[in-house]
């Protein structure tokens, strides 16, 4: 009985320190810019002359994003609105934007019908930043902002099949962001938007996002500590761990 009670007790012991380790551990690793209680929303707010591209046509309007979607206004009967729920994902360059809705493509074919905009006016990034979140769903957003907060930055080329590109890896509270001079290369994802991150060696990172994967390669090694890190925001942002303290649930 000795024994056993003994034993009993050493798992009990066990388990409350697993329990508050783990509750500890998960407190640490909670993105501090991903709650949404209590911050204020930013205005959302910006316009620009834009080019449809309709079939073998060019209609000529203005594209705008505000607080309740993105719409498109033209004189020559082309014109539409998006509301954010409607908005299946997008595509953020320079000066170009490829919405998809959740419309069917017309004439019976396959597939979700995409709007491709040519803007000249450049989009701030704190407005692609915001119009990712209000879509939600993973998008690509090429235009990073290179002022943002970050707790690390690594040089780092990202290698292509035909090239590639050097800029800076960005680490921050929101996500990660890849800044490079290279048009068409720059991306700036949310947590929400990766889906896998792999560190075969402390020179090369991989960046699994839902729309597509990029390779880095590395001009300075990356440390173990920072790679847990980002490993933590990647896959435990959702853990929830209640401990049991004293038989009760906390």
């Amino acid at each position: 009985m000795v024994v056993r009670s003994q034993f009993l007790a050493f798992n009990l012991m066990a388990l409350i320190f697993t329990s508050v380790h783990a509750r500890s551990s998960v407190r640490a690793i909670v993105p501090p810019n991903q709650s949404l209680a209590g911050k204020p929303v930013p205005p959302l707010i910006w316009q620009s002359p834009a080019r449809l591209h309709h079939g073998l046509r060019t209609v000529r309007g203005t594209l705008m994003v505000d607080a309740n979607g993105i719409e498109f206004r033209s004189d020559q009967r082309n014109s539409h609105r998006w509301p954010f729920g409607e908005i299946q994902t997008f595509d953020l360059a320079t000066h170009r934007f490829v919405l998809t809705s959740y419309e069917n493509r017309g004439w019976h074919q396959p597939g979700d019908r995409r709007y491709r905009f040519d803007f000249s006016q450049t989009m701030p990034p704190s407005v692609a930043a915001e119009l990712s979140l209000r879509v939600i769903k993973p998008v690509r957003n090429g235009d990073p902002d290179p002022n943002h907060p970050a707790f690390a930055t690594i040089p780092a080329r990202h290698t292509t099949r035909t090239g590639g590109s050097s800029g800076v890896l960005r680490f921050g509270g929101n996500g990660i962001d890849y800044v490079t001079p290279t048009q068409r290369d720059s991306r700036s994802w949310k947590w929400s938007d990766i889906q896998t991150i792999a560190n075969p060696d402390a020179f090369h990172l991989r960046v699994g996002a839902y729309r597509e994967t990029f390779e880095f390669e590395l001009k300075e090694p990356m440390s173990k500590e920072l790679f847990d890190r980002l490993w933590d925001y990647v896959y435990s942002r959702d853990l929830n761990i209640t401990p049991l303290i004293g038989g009760n649930l906390q």
